[in-house]
């Protein structure tokens, strides 16, 4: 059977470009048929990506059949990914982010976590002398996953690893990372089509946290003002997006890629406690500045307190 490849749910530029790079590596040197799938519809950034190397759109995907081989990237997390994931024969995963638990396989697999800032970055190195192979679009993909997972090296999650690899990248297609990075963030930054609710789940993971369950967005953008303006209404929105999504609170997090810092939306006092004991903030509005937080991963989630 086709081995099918995704990342996480509400795809971002890793999640989309990570399966497209790993199933092209399995047809063309492993042989081993694959196809990349995404679990949802890839945001504004990676449909950039997508365009910009002439790439189709991966099919999009809802859930798993029994038995289907499947490899992981970008996440090893249950509750991103399809329902009745553990029914499926997970193949291998490959992933940046902390272990969280609940993957069962049918066999030994390959497992391959770092604490890179990118997925990407490890599958440069598992391919190794093979990338001599890569045409220009597994490359592309490539560069756009590490600018686009490191903000341009201006994450606290990036390494010289990520940094020297899109170096080099960069140097051999020909892309001035300055330029190709600014583009990216535009299209990231594009989010007037979307709605509320789709905006608060764009780039959005659950964690429970002191037996309060949150699900904890971030909006990465060159033009925070535009997501701003919208905050009455984004907050309004919180809690049916909540409710549907079984969790007690949304906490949206607006990072300035530019300035290196973050607003977090404070619609009411739990929000409010968040702020005050995770980052010691002072709050005295409907939102608060955090200087230099930029990650999720890194910054957010391992100091959230209720």
């Amino acid at each position: 059977m086709t081995i099918q490849v995704f990342g996480h749910k509400s795809p971002d530029t890793d999640s989309t470009g990570s399966p497209i790079i790993w199933a092209w590596y399995l047809n063309e040197i492993k042989g081993e048929p694959a196809e990349a799938v995404l679990l949802g519809e890839p945001n504004t950034e990676a449909a950039f990506m997508l365009e910009k190397w002439d790439l189709p759109k991966p099919r999009i995907i809802d859930g798993v059949a029994e038995d289907q081989p499947v490899v992981i990237v970008d996440t090893n997390n249950p509750a991103e990914l399809p329902d009745g994931i553990n029914a499926a024969d997970i193949r291998a995963i490959i992933d940046h982010h902390k272990l969280v638990g609940g993957l069962e396989t049918k066999g030994p697999i390959d497992i391959r976590i770092e604490p890179l800032a990118c997925t990407a970055t490890i599958m440069w190195k598992m391919i190794g002398k093979d990338m001599a192979q890569a045409p220009a679009w597994v490359k592309g993909a490539m560069l756009s996953c590490i600018l686009s997972d490191t903000l341009e090296f201006r994450s606290p999650t990036t390494t010289q690893e990520d940094t020297a690899i899109a170096h080099g990248l960069a140097k051999e297609l020909g892309v001035d990372i300055a330029t190709y990075a600014a583009e990216l963030f535009a299209a990231k930054s594009d989010v007037s089509r979307f709605s509320d609710a789709e905006l608060l789940r764009m780039d959005s993971k659950e964690y429970e946290v002191g037996g309060k369950q949150f699900r904890v967005s971030v909006l990465e953008t060159t033009s925070p003002g535009i997501v701003l303006d919208r905050k009455d209404s984004l907050m309004a929105t919180m809690p049916s997006v909540a409710q549907e999504d079984g969790a007690d609170q949304v906490l949206l997090f607006v990072v300035d890629i530019l300035k290196e810092e973050a607003t977090l939306l404070v619609p009411n006092d739990l929000v409010k406690t968040v702020a005050e004991k995770s980052f010691g903030a002072t709050v005295t509005g409907d939102t608060v500045v955090l200087p230099g937080v930029m990650s999720r991963k890194k910054q957010i989630i391992p100091n959230l307190k209720v």
